[in-house]
């Protein structure tokens, strides 16, 4: 009904309005010129507003990128990372230039050859010398972005396996990622989502002796200097890698591996340290304090201080819980990650250890005859054979 209302108000509303506009045409002196060929004042003002609107235009931009620059990342974390960020801003001069040249000589022309009723456009079929110079310039432009961005992606998708990378799955799933390392052989086993079931999630092959010694974690940890070969896996639907500060991005597909690498250059204390973050954490902090003694107020949970980590997140819409797709990703000295590495199980142990848990004789029926136990008054339990083909029951009073 609410709906219903608010369509008729519009109605009435535009109604409203196309009456007034026939009320001020109504109210013209008989001297007002009423034609709908636009006239000398016409044309002027539209010449006036062209300029003002470019005008108007170029302060907004220059407002944007003097005001919003803090909002670009910090320094990249990887050793590519320089290279795509000098591609970028390369890429954004060149347009801002052009954009500017282009868009200036559009709106100051529209305002300067304004029609006047004493003035004829000048009209010649083609310019060869203007088709060249209009033709060439962007080609050579263009096809030198093209290669550098081209240097720029084969650092990034094509790792020299001589210099012995470290190989890690990061595999994807609604909604949460998981990373597999390759273990001390370096080398992933198998895996297949047909293989998923129980503690085994990630369809790891148990007869490949390669994933015996695969490590299976909630969190991404890297050495720093290291080079990383990342192989990427979907369950389900197309997610998509994307790490930020180490400027990189995979598409995780459904039944194929996607895969690229770089190598980290800054550990996550080293990037926690630096002025840029340390600027960032603080105004983080001062805005969640003030919604802090909000929520005080109205007696909510409060947030939590915020601290800088890295993370993996997915860059596709993949579904309704799609923000939750967040892994964190620690980046550190080498002694430091092989000690973390040796506190983790590796997927053999984890599947040995469930299936001694699937035998353990208290989980199971004994020599056939099911038992129920009962604790009599004094807290003591007493076993009484049931009857065969009942389960065995424990109660406590």
């Amino acid at each position: 009904m609410t709906v219903f209302l608010v369509i008729i108000v519009l109605a009435l509303l535009a109604v409203t309005g196309w009456q007034i506009s026939k009320i001020f045409q109504l109210s013209k002196g008989s001297d007002e010129d009423t034609s709908q060929v636009a006239n000398d004042k016409d044309n002027r003002t539209h010449g006036i507003l062209m300029l003002a609107f470019v005008i108007f235009l170029y302060v907004i931009t220059i407002f944007c990128f003097w005001e919003y620059s803090k909002f670009y990342l910090p320094e990249a974390a990887s050793e590519h990372g320089s290279e795509y960020d000098t591609l970028m801003f390369v890429s954004i001069g060149l347009i801002m230039f052009v954009q500017i040249i282009t868009q200036g000589l559009l709106h100051y022309f529209a305002f300067k050859y304004k029609g006047k009723k004493t003035q004829k456009a000048l009209f010649y079929a083609d310019n060869d010398k203007l088709e060249f110079i209009w033709t060439i310039i962007p080609v050579i432009t263009l096809a030198g972005l093209i290669i550098y961005g081209l240097f720029t992606w084969s650092d990034i998708m094509n790792i020299n396996e001589d210099e012995d990378p470290l190989v890690i799955e990061v595999y994807a799933y609604q909604f949460d990622w998981r990373a597999r390392y390759s273990g001390e052989d370096n080398t992933l086993g198998k895996a297949n989502v047909r293989f998923i079931e129980g503690v085994n999630q990630l369809g790891v092959d148990e007869s490949d002796s390669y994933g015996k010694d695969d490590v299976i974690t909630t969190e991404l940890h890297l050495p720093v200097d290291r080079p990383v070969l990342f192989k990427f896996r979907s369950q389900d639907v197309l997610h998509s890698a994307y790490f930020p500060f180490f400027r990189a991005q995979m598409n995780v597909v459904p039944g194929m591996i996607t895969q690229f690498g770089f190598t980290p250059t800054i550990t996550s204390e080293e990037m926690r340290e630096s002025e840029y973050m340390r600027d960032k954490v603080k105004s983080v902090n001062e805005v969640r304090n003030e919604r802090n003694e909000a929520l005080r107020a109205q007696g909510e949970p409060t947030l939590d201080e915020y601290e800088f980590e890295y993370f993996l997140l997915c860059n596709k819409i993949c579904g309704q819980a799609h923000y939750n797709m967040q892994m964190k990703i620690v980046v550190e000295s080498e002694e430091d990650f092989n000690a973390w590495m040796a506190e983790q199980p590796t997927f053999g142990s984890t599947m040995e250890e469930s299936s001694q848990d699937v035998d353990r004789p208290e989980d199971t029926a004994g020599d056939g005859t099911p038992e129920s136990m009962q604790e009599d008054s004094e807290g003591e339990m007493e076993t009484e054979n049931a009857p065969e083909g009942e389960n065995a029951v424990a109660s406590v009073e």
